[in-house]
């Protein structure tokens, strides 16, 4: 009886053991595929999975139980105007995987999942984009040409960008948590189950020892109770085995409630955090704007004082100017008229030559007033200034359209730095100066980005350029204001939708 019961404990550890040393026959995914709205996930048999749904930003999260993937990356990014992206995870124990998918939408939407053989199929309700990717190939497959394509194609930008990597490590933070969470169940079902084998064991003992007793004291009865014993302890294996299996069942269902509530908990944590996050850069943005503000107003009036003096200074110098002129002009009208009063009494021909010299001397001194004129406006130019004349690029006639800017910069050449607009087509525009200021008027156009009226401060370059801004003008114009740290010569030119002034470096 002893050898029995000893067998009977054995037949009912042996499928246990068995178990844990035969692999898992797990379903192996191995191609996830998007088009438009509809995302398909292909595995080697029928999927047994669980889903919830994730905002901010839109998430579905698609959890196949005994599953693994197989040539799958990571990380998919999509951007078709439905679906950003796809990332994948594997956690849970070697018999009892689980294979997450977490699909990523540009906005909430409602899906529809269904089953179709060993293919997992989600649909967007109501339509989605047209265009469509396939699963990119595990790290280490394709070729760098694809996998540059790729990324040029479905690379997000913006914010789209910066919250797909703010849902990454979040997913990554609670994957880890429920690898940890899974190993910490899988540790104390093996705790169980050995606990379980030793009780097994002391009832078996226990039975055998009082078979052995009533086999001393009752032979005839022996048979009869060993065979009654027998079908009683098979039922009561059978009982237990059906025991543990529930056991198992709503230790799974409870540790699936336990995730689903710890993620729910990290989202809601998460999203606080990124508000608080939100709430501390629009301050810090404020506050930077505030001052920018500050800065560019007192620069502003600082230079406006300085071309005011510069201006009075010039008037000042030129009225002087035209005093002594006027001085001059009056003392050699004074000497003529008394020299022509001297010479009265000579004779009509030394008058008239007289006559003659005197007009070529107001002709002479006129022409020098002329060049000393011509001197200084030629002068003016190499202070920065400009005419403000209109002047049309060379590649012909400027349409009627009305023109958009989409870019302004600030470029160091070699021996210069250069001030560059680009539009949309070839415009129209004129240039002016006065003192460290030079304007940059553009006709017919306008700013669409608002990206483009920030203002560049270069003060920190070797460069005559401190500061470029542009914004919105009067009647359908775009002002682009050059602030020089000093008055310097420059070349503008136009080619086709781009215009470039070129200023020397300071030194130069």
């Amino acid at each position: 009886m002893k050898g029995f019961a000893v067998s009977l404990l054995g037949l009912w550890l042996v499928p246990w053991v068995a178990l844990a040393q035969q692999p898992a026959d797990l379903n192996t995914i191995t191609a996830i595929s998007v088009s438009g709205g509809t995302v398909e996930i292909t595995g080697s048999k029928k999927p047994d999975f669980n889903s919830f749904t994730m905002t901010d930003p839109p998430r579905l999260v698609i959890d196949v139980s005994g599953a693994v993937f197989q040539g799958v990356a990571e990380e998919q990014p999509v951007g078709n105007g439905t679906v950003t992206g796809i990332r994948t995870a594997t956690y849970g124990t070697e018999s009892a995987s689980i294979a997450r998918i977490l699909i990523g939408y540009e906005r909430e939407v409602e899906t529809d999942i269904q089953s179709s053989g060993t293919k997992l199929v989600v649909k967007v309700l109501g339509g989605g984009g047209t265009a469509v990717a396939q699963a990119a190939p595990a790290e280490g497959q394709g070729t760098p040409a694809q996998g540059t394509a790729a990324a040029a194609t479905n690379t997000p930008t913006g914010a789209n960008a910066q919250d797909a990597a703010r849902a990454a490590a979040s997913d990554r933070e609670a994957q880890e948590k429920a690898v940890k969470a899974a190993a910490d169940a899988a540790r104390a079902e093996r705790e169980a189950q050995e606990k379980a084998a030793a009780e097994a064991a002391a009832r078996a003992k226990a039975d055998s020892d009082a078979e052995l007793k009533r086999q001393e004291e009752a032979r005839v009865a022996a048979q009869r109770q060993d065979e009654e014993r027998r079908k009683s302890e098979e039922a009561a294996v059978a009982e237990r085995k059906r025991q543990d299996e529930e056991a198992q069942a709503a230790a799974k269902r409870a540790e699936d409630e336990r995730r689903a509530t710890a993620q729910a908990a990290a989202d809601q944590k998460r999203q606080r955090e990124e508000e608080a996050k939100t709430a501390a850069e629009q301050k810090r943005a404020a506050a930077q704007a505030s001052a920018d503000e500050k800065r560019a107003a007192a620069q502003a009036a600082a230079e406006e004082r300085q071309a005011s003096a510069k201006t009075a200074a010039e008037q000042k110098r030129a009225a002087a100017q035209a005093a002594a002129d006027e001085k001059r002009q009056k003392e050699e009208e004074r000497r003529a008229a008394a020299q022509a009063r001297r010479e009265e009494q000579q004779s009509a021909r030394e008058a008239a030559a007289e006559a003659k010299r005197q007009q070529a001397a107001e002709a002479r001194e006129r022409r020098q007033q002329q060049a000393v004129a011509s001197r200084e406006s030629r002068a003016r130019p190499s202070q920065g200034s400009a005419a403000a004349e209109p002047r049309e690029s060379g590649g012909g006639a400027v349409s009627s359209r009305r023109k958009t800017m989409t870019l302004v910069g600030f470029q160091q050449q070699p021996d210069s730095s250069r001030v560059f607009v680009r539009t949309n087509e070839p415009v129209r525009y004129s240039v002016s100066g006065s003192g460290n200021q030079v304007v940059l008027e553009l006709e017919n156009t306008r700013v669409v980005e608002s990206n483009n009226t920030l203002p560049l401060d270069t003060h920190f370059f070797p460069s005559a350029v401190s500061r470029v801004e542009a914004f919105s003008g009067a009647g359908h114009t775009v002002r682009v204001v050059i602030q020089l740290k000093q008055g310097v010569r420059y070349e503008t030119r136009q080619e086709g939708g781009l215009i470039t002034l070129d200023f020397p470096r300071p030194g130069r």
